[in-house]
């Protein structure tokens, strides 16, 4: 039996693709091989959000035709897309894939000597681009599956090189949407978390129109799963519809990861963002009184160019004052071929490393008080199947987006239940009470 190895960088969108890149090599017979061990064929699924990214990405290629001679090694991904002059030749096997040709990659691994042509092709910005899916749904041997329903972004922010290696906005027709997820439901998933480079953008390309928000009141009509849970959506694409269906009625988690990247209006302007600093405020607090036990996630950027430091204290104070849950901190990263890339001045890299430590330490205090809010209160969660490797506890993830720790009980792996936030320790660990298992 020959065997293949998937080294993934970046996002979830990235980490799904590859799990349907492996099934498909697995219904052909292929067995997927153990970091460390030989294998015939390997697959990079590669990263451009950052130069570090990048750099990550080739030396994965490096590495893995050192650890594998004569193995086939395929490489695929943003960065291979954006930059694929930049991935290392490192033997005569070695083929850049991209992106529109992902699902293809097990049928040309295995057509042989009669090679299933995969020309290198340029992103599709065209009104002919096409959704390209995997048949069978994709999870990956994980608790809560992942499902992309659309892929590549229209927005072209002027630090992002995402447009530039995925295309335009295309979206999974909604039968097919339905498709995946009553499978996913029958094989016993009970959540399934809706994924995309920009999937507020879901349905606007499709004939007729549609929209996320009608998508997921869809889901709810059938309830082909027991929740759904969104990865990300931009600050103007909630409105009350989409949080009706996020009440405890609904289909939809109580959960919002919603990118700010600067809470200074001159710098979102920059960035070429679609919303000012008071909107996002306007947004954040609708959630709040709408869905006060609601988690909220927020994306910031620190040290774009020209970001003064009182355009950081905007940010920060701004952060502050929101009821956030969590902080996800990056710092800019210029990429070439990106506006953003030749914006000066730009911002020492000590001090945009302090920035990012002062956001960091503020995320961890808004953890902290949101974990403090939920102690005592009855939470609906998902049970894990693997325990926690530290503590041997099993983890349950709830609606709204904490991580608590139950005592080990293999009857309830993968279950819906109720659960009390019982106590949390000095790293943030929550710890729970098991109050009913949900049919």
């Amino acid at each position: 039996m020959k065997t293949f190895y998937i080294k993934t960088l970046g996002c979830k969108v990235n980490q799904y693709e590859s799990d349907g890149v492996a099934a498909s090599l697995e219904d052909k017979g292929m067995v997927r091989a153990k970091k460390g061990e030989h294998c015939d064929v390997c697959i990079i699924n590669t990263c451009a959000v950052t130069a570090r990214a990048g750099m990550q990405s080739r030396q994965a290629v490096r590495k893995l035709a050192r650890d594998n001679p004569g193995a086939k090694i395929i490489v695929t991904g943003c960065h291979a897309q954006t930059e694929p002059e930049r991935i290392p030749k490192t033997v005569d096997s070695l083929q850049v894939v991209c992106h529109q040709d992902k699902t293809r990659i097990a049928d040309h691994v295995f057509a042989g000597p009669k090679t299933v042509p995969l020309a290198f092709k340029p992103p599709d910005h065209t009104l002919d681009n096409r959704f390209q899916s995997f048949d069978r749904p994709v999870h990956g041997g994980m608790t809560r599956a992942y499902l992309k329903i659309q892929d590549g972004c229209n927005a072209f922010c002027t630090y992002c090189i995402v447009p530039y290696a995925r295309g335009s906005s295309v979206s999974m027709p909604e039968h097919r949407v339905l498709q995946h997820l009553e499978a996913l439901g029958q094989k016993g998933f009970n959540e399934v978390i809706l994924t995309g480079i920009h999937a507020g953008l879901y349905g606007r390309d499709l004939r007729p129109r549609s929209s996320l928000v009608r998508l997921v009141e869809t889901i709810q009509e059938k309830k082909p799963v027991h929740r759904i849970r969104l990865s990300s959506i931009e600050p103007n694409e909630i409105d009350d519809r989409l949080l009706d269906l996020a009440a405890p009625s609904g289909i939809l988690c109580d959960h919002f990861h919603i990118p700010l990247q600067s809470g200074d209006d001159t710098i979102l302007k920059k960035m070429k963002r679609p919303y000012t600093a008071g909107f996002f405020t306007e947004t954040i607090l609708g959630i709040h009184e709408k869905l006060p036990s609601a988690g909220i996630g927020v994306d910031i950027l620190a040290g774009f160019p020209t970001e003064t430091d009182q355009q950081f204290e905007n940010t920060y104070n701004l952060i502050k004052q929101l009821p956030v849950s969590y902080l996800h901190v990056f710092p800019f990263s210029p990429r070439q071929g990106t506006p953003a890339f030749y914006f000066t001045p730009k911002v020492d890299d000590v001090v945009t490393k302090e920035r990012c430590r002062r956001l960091r330490e503020l995320g961890r205090q808004k953890r902290a008080a949101f974990i403090a809010a939920n102690l005592g209160k009855i939470l609906e969660g998902v049970v894990q199947h693997k325990p926690d490797t530290h503590t041997g506890h099993l983890t349950a993830v709830t609606t709204n987006y904490l991580n608590v720790f139950l005592e080990k009980n293999d009857t309830i792996k993968g279950k819906i239940v109720d659960l009390v936030c019982e106590q949390c320790d000095s790293n943030l660990h929550i710890y729970g009470k098991l109050q009913a298992v949900l049919p």
